[in-house]
């Protein structure tokens, strides 16, 4: 029987509940939201709504990237193509939001690899922030990721009925010795193969948990490394109705419609036509505004709303964190030097519009809930009126199926972001690595925002619109969607060069 949630046997596995909730969760009510009637950065700001942009300028930022010499490379270098006998069946549980889970199932098949085991569709835990209990076949296709991977592992919807009995009430209420719960951050292959391997042989199955950021990025084999980005990028597609949405909100981001009326006085959309009334499709800039609560709290930073808002911040992160967060031991100034600090809708529009994007830009939003609501957001609004996102693209109708569905609705930005001209994220993050990665996986244009730089610009409150934009230019110069080779501990993930493409002759 497939594992599901709330009490059903689940395909997945193995851990107490209750040790992965942050205590405090259920009595967050206190957290104020601020009320923001100004801009912060009000010098910027006015200068930037007077801003007219330079033709050569706009131009050169919509240009796609060129090629910079490499190309996907993913195909494994073994000879065979047929799958060994299974050692045993590997469980894995993922916690985290959508791209942490997604790193996390393509670690299990390459754990699934290294230990020549069938993996179990990995389990998705609901996860305490974004609520979401979905599980992987309602984000994933499944059939498309056996397919894709049946000449690499061997892989199952569920467990055979000899193992039925490998379910999270299990390992809930016992020690089990089919349990792996010490796996350390970025275990190497040999640890899998010490620790996990003899589970196998012993018992015919192996529950990993915790499993998140459990395998290595260095000293890997190559083939390991290829069938991560496999996984990743080739394996790990979105179901049918979340493509579907996709494709519609970005057909409505590049083929805009305006509201008008029609000689009875209804209300009609009206396509938007060039000039010679050809349909043309427009260019779109996915901004990923990683600016929650959440994020808000764990920064530790003075985003100008007073004493009650710093307040109100630090005891949701006791709350949440119990106090343990590290960015609480620093000042305001010193996080905003080492770029601790998440961009505001407001720095983040000054950014783009020291960029050269002009006020008829269109931007999707892709994010969850904005800290602070629409007064947060009214100085981005101001200027580039043109931001849309799910709810303004779409009807409640076209959205019914991911709506309350967090997962759901962050595979959607997902899609969306990846068919965008441009991406960028206003703070690092998952999204964000995840974005990076996959963009440069196509060679696609990603802007990386510099943000000690502009942290370090931020609280220079008498510097003048046009120093503040020569250094924003400057700063960002190499941070354009320039391929980056991934050091060593980097995330395979975020830097897939050179691991997972080939120079090209």
């Amino acid at each position: 029987m497939m594992l599901r949630h709330g009490g059903l046997s689940l395909c997945g596995v193995l851990v107490i509940t209750t040790l992965f909730v942050p205590l405090g969760y259920a009595s967050t009510s206190f957290m104020l939201e601020p009320i923001i009637s100004k801009p912060r950065h009000s010098r910027l700001f006015k200068s930037a709504l007077r801003q007219e942009n330079l033709s050569k300028q706009q131009s050169d930022l919509w240009t796609p990237l060129v090629n910079q010499g490499w190309k996907p490379c993913i195909a494994s270098t073994s000879t065979s193509s047929s799958v060994s006998d299974s050692s045993g069946y590997i469980q894995v549980f993922l916690d985290g939001g959508l791209n942490q889970q997604r790193m996390g199932i393509c670690d299990a098949v390459a754990v699934a690899k290294i230990l020549n085991a069938t993996l179990v569709i990995p389990y998705l835990e609901v996860n305490p922030v974004w609520k979401d209990a979905s599980y992987f076949e309602d984000i994933f296709d499944v059939d498309h990721f056996m397919n894709v991977l049946k000449d690499d592992i061997s892989i199952v919807r569920e467990l055979p009925d000899e193992y039925t009995w490998s379910t999270r009430e299990y390992y809930a209420s016992a020690i089990r010795s089919t349990r792996v719960k010490n796996a350390p951050l970025h275990a190497s292959a040999n640890w899998y193969r010490e620790h996990v391997f003899p589970v196998l042989e012993s018992y015919g199955i192996a529950a990993i948990s915790p499993f998140s950021h459990r395998l290595a990025f260095n000293n890997m084999p190559a083939d390991i490394q290829r069938l991560r980005c496999k996984v990743n990028f080739e394996a790990l597609t979105f179901v049918s109705h979340v493509r579907n949405l996709g494709d519609l909100l970005v057909n409505r981001l590049r083929f805009p419609v305006v509201e008008s009326d029609d000689a009875a006085g209804t209300e009609y959309l009206k396509q938007v036509v060039d000039k010679e009334g050809i349909k043309s499709a427009g260019r779109f800039v996915a901004l990923h505004l990683r600016f929650d609560k959440d994020m808000a709290a764990h920064s530790a930073c003075d985003f100008g709303g007073g004493k009650a808002e710093k307040k109100a911040l630090a005891r949701y992160r006791k709350a949440i964190w119990q106090g343990r967060v590290m960015n609480s031991r620093f000042t305001d100034e010193e996080l905003r030097n080492q770029g601790r600090c998440p961009l505001t809708p407001e720095e983040i529009g000054l950014l783009l519009t020291a960029l050269g994007f002009d006020n008829s830009t269109r931007l999707y939003l892709a994010s969850h809930k904005v800290y602070g609501g629409e007064a947060r957001i009214s100085a981005l609004r101001k200027l580039f009126p043109q931001i849309e996102d799910k709810k303004s693209l779409a009807s409640a109708v076209e959205r019914a199926q991911i709506n309350g569905k967090a997962s759901l609705s962050a595979a959607v930005d997902y899609y969306v972001s990846m068919h965008s001209n441009i991406f960028v994220s206003a703070s690092p993050g998952n999204m964000h690595n995840a974005m990076v990665g996959h963009r440069t996986y196509l060679n696609l244009k990603t802007i990386r925002p510099n943000m000690a730089l502009l942290g370090q610009l931020f609280m220079n409150k008498s510097m003048n619109w046009s120093d503040f934009q020569a250094a924003v230019v400057e700063g960002q110069r190499n941070r354009l969607g320039k391929i980056k080779i991934r050091k060593a501990k980097q995330s395979i993930y975020t830097y897939p060069v050179p691991d997972c493409v080939c120079q090209q002759d």
